[in-house]
């Protein structure tokens, strides 16, 4: 995996779509347009010179996880044999519950988000699954006591009532 750069040219107005897109992916590109005074004609052609680029590399949903089923979170940080960290990423990135994975320096090498229904399937990701692999010489998990909540859009105001009009 190649390291990434800074795309060029990137000026404020790209900035800004890219923000907007961040709180709201599904943004229609009229809203967008008009939010950042630009033409419709002008933000299509900004949000998919972006997308070509790679700096939009996709729209997913943000799922809450507790309400996803996902009650229980830790903060793995793993140990590994250096010649070992590029097969134990590919590995890592195929496990399900393995949420984030960041390759670090300091007393550990990789530092992991990881999420399951409860203490046992826990257990089971990370005693069984994560320290079983080729290349893993020790883990310390932290148990997430509480989540806050990212601050986001405001919710969609709900529709007015027809009866009242």
């Amino acid at each position: 995996m190649a390291a990434r750069q800074v795309a060029p040219g990137l000026d404020d107005v790209d900035q800004r779509i890219v923000d907007e897109l961040r709180h709201d992916g599904r943004m229609s590109m009229r809203s967008l347009a008009e939010k950042l005074h630009i033409s419709r004609a002008n933000a299509y052609a900004r949000v998919q010179r972006l997308e070509s680029s790679g700096v939009i590399r996709g729209y997913s949903a943000d799922i809450d996880p507790v309400l996803a089923g996902l009650g229980t979170s830790a903060y793995v940080t793993v140990n590994l044999e250096q010649a070992e960290w590029r097969s134990v990423r590919e590995e890592l990135r195929t496990l399900r519950g393995v949420d984030h994975i960041g390759l670090v320096g300091g007393e550990f090498d990789l530092v992991l988000l990881v999420r399951a229904r409860d203490n046992a399937d826990l257990r089971h990701l990370i005693l069984d699954q994560i320290q079983g692999m080729k290349g893993i010489l020790n883990t310390h998990t932290l148990l997430v006591f509480e989540e806050p909540v990212p601050a986001g859009p405001p919710p969609a105001a709900a529709p007015p009532d027809q009866r009242h009009r």
